[in-house]
């Protein structure tokens, strides 16, 4: 009995040197911390809120592009070359407000990520480049990591894609376009990802040796924390995940929780949290949906049509939930309503924004700007949940030029919830009950 038993640990020994072994399970919670991507960058208030608007109306065009199915404007790194011919490569929604912290490798190699809720492949640049962008820290390259492997072309991995195609060597290649000449190239390969000190082996991701895009300087790839199957939520097989952003001058850093660890904050929440159900719409399954049953402005219900802000059945419209847009956007005819109720409610001339990038603002007086009030802004969902939201979530002041603006913008094709009306509010994306949950929270406390 004595000598099976050292034979069994003998065997284990071997087998865990070897890697045979079943993989280490992925932790069941994570507690990671995103940065914005402008927070060091030592800008004013208004060049902080330009570039937020700038970025928010590309992104917003990439999303509504590849929501109605706009065809991209030719590029050659968007198309896929494969055996079976020339493939043209669906628009993602790309880039992002928030950089998460990660390691990729064995030895780990430090970098930074930007976060992206409105797609799913992870991304970073790899050795040797054929083309990269400039980034602050070193590509990643694949010979100098043990735990490196190619995905073959049969692989199940390989088929999660919605474009690839197979190299000369038989293995899978990928190409995402971000909808403005920004994209990814190279092949989809699996590593161990370090995340919060904890090593997650076998993420698959992209390995890009050809990417442009001046949107993606800040960091050096991408973290898709869409519903699809690549996503890195999908892959760790959580259940639910959260996160908490702060203000956008606050320096601090935001929250974001994976797992068990992803639940309101109660102690923390200033308000009881309120749930309303995630809706999927089969022709963008990446994408949090949810139900926007109406607007209140001040004392003024807003009724809409239930198809003003409805999926249509050619899979557009609809409002979805983004981390990665700073603005939220309305159908036209709900931002008309909206924009209606704010230029009678406000007692100040309404003001030229088109410096700052938005739509609506209004002139604040030289003295006593404290003073100013303004109209309470509530967004109603499906299953009586509403986002009260404290005016600076909606209302922006350029001190310099005295414009008080709206941080909302119109749309057609796709709404948004931008992640300026979710500021100091913890979100809860629960993707196996089709939940979405929120309350108010100082994030920086949490």
């Amino acid at each position: 009995m004595e000598s099976l038993a050292r034979l069994l640990l003998l065997v284990a020994a071997v087998a865990a040197a070897t890697g045979a072994l079943a993989a280490t399970p992925h932790p069941k919670g994570l507690r990671v911390r995103l940065t914005r991507v402008d927070a060091h960058g030592n800008y004013s208030r208004l060049q902080l809120l330009q570039r937020a608007a700038r970025r928010s109306h590309h992104r917003m065009s990439r999303l509504v592009a590849r929501a109605t199915g706009v065809p991209v404007a030719s590029s050659s790194k968007a198309v896929a070359s494969g055996s079976g011919g020339d493939l043209q490569v669906p628009v993602h929604a790309g880039n992002g407000e928030f950089l998460m912290d990660l390691a990729i490798g064995t030895p780990a190699l430090a970098y930074a990520a930007i976060v992206d809720t409105g797609s799913d492949l992870v991304w970073t640049q790899c050795k040797p480049c054929v083309e990269c962008f400039n980034q602050s820290t070193p590509v990643f390259d694949p010979s100098s990591s043990s735990t490196y492997a190619p995905v073959p072309c049969s692989s199940d991995l390989c088929g999660d894609l919605p474009t690839s195609s197979c190299t000369s060597a038989s293995r899978c290649g990928y190409a995402y376009t971000y909808g403005d000449a920004s994209s990814t190239r190279g092949v989809l390969a699996t590593e161990t990802f370090t995340l919060a000190k904890s090593e997650l082996p076998g993420v698959a991701f992209g390995c890009g040796d050809t990417n442009e895009g001046d949107g993606f300087s800040q960091g050096a790839g991408l973290v898709g924390l869409g519903r699809g199957p690549l996503s890195l939520v999908s892959q760790l097989g959580l259940d639910r995940f959260s996160y908490c952003l702060t203000s956008l001058d606050d320096t601090g850093k935001s929250p974001l929780l994976l797992g068990s660890a992803a639940g309101i904050a109660e102690s923390a929440a200033t308000a009881p949290a309120q749930s309303t159900p995630l809706v999927k719409n089969p022709s963008q399954p990446s994408f949090y949906y949810v139900t926007l049953t109406g607007l209140t402005v001040g004392s003024a219900r807003i009724t809409l049509p239930t198809s003003a802000f409805a999926i249509q059945d050619d899979g557009t419209g609809g409002v979805i939930v983004d981390s990665g847009t700073s603005i939220t956007y309305l159908e036209a005819p709900g931002y008309r309503a909206l924009r209606k109720a704010f230029v009678s409610q406000m007692s100040l001339p309404v003001a030229d924004g088109s410096e700052i990038g938005l739509d609506l603002c209004f002139q604040a007086p030289a003295k006593g700007v404290d003073q100013v009030r303004v109209p309470k802004l509530v967004l109603h969902f499906d299953g009586g949940a509403d986002l009260d939201l404290p005016a600076e979530n909606y209302m922006v002041l350029d001190s310099a030029s005295g414009a008080l603006c709206l941080t909302v913008m119109p749309s057609r094709g796709l709404s948004i919830i931008g992640n300026f009306q979710q500021q100091n509010f913890q979100f809860v994306y629960d993707v196996a009950k089709d939940t979405l949950s929120f309350a108010p929270v100082q994030c920086g406390k949490l």
